[in-house]
């Protein structure tokens, strides 16, 4: 068996209310959020979430299917020489969203596992449907409510493993 999974993020406003969600299918979803954080933090948190609640099945290859550049460039990329260098960019600064890349790294290790990027808004209906669950989050969260955190794995599946993580620490940009 193998795993196939899309990916997505969702921020109305960057930073702002923002939402992630990973889907199998209609059975098998998950999706939540926070109250301000960026796009990429969305784009990521799904991917970490997916490989967490996906963790007991890790003999098995996943395919995640992402329309995030930024995602399967920061993992497939960039990671191991942003590692080498202590997490520091070609630049000298520090990488952002250090704290899901390095959970993300520790969730892909000793799994076989592979990105495809997918034009986003572009009719792939699993890309469409995780827009449609991230999306809903992050409105949840604009409105003040919980989103609908989904099923999870299908039943019969091993339960996800559950990483608690804070919303994302933003800094606002400095314009000047």
């Amino acid at each position: 068996m193998s795993i196939t999974a899309a990916a997505d993020g969702s921020a109305l406003g960057n930073p702002g209310p923002a939402g992630w969600a990973w889907y199998i299918d209609d059975n098998q979803w998950r999706a939540g959020g926070w109250p301000r954080a960026t796009n990429n933090q969305g784009e990521l948190m799904a991917v970490l979430d997916l490989l967490n609640a996906t963790a007991s099945r890790a003999s098995e290859p996943i395919l995640i299917r992402c329309d995030s550049q930024y995602v399967i460039n920061s993992v497939t990329k960039w990671m191991p020489g942003w590692k080498r260098k202590g997490w520091r960019k070609a630049d000298g600064k520090p990488v952002l969203n250090r704290e899901l890349l390095e959970q993300i790294d520790t969730a892909l290790n000793g799994r076989t596992y592979k990105f495809e990027w997918v034009k986003g808004h572009a009719g792939d209906p699993m890309n469409e449907a995780a827009d449609t669950l991230a999306k809903s989050a992050a409105t949840a969260f604009q409105a003040g409510v919980e989103p609908n955190q989904g099923p999870g794995l299908a039943a019969g599946s091993p339960d996800p493993v559950n990483v608690a993580v804070e919303a994302p620490t933003v800094t606002p940009p400095t314009l000047f």
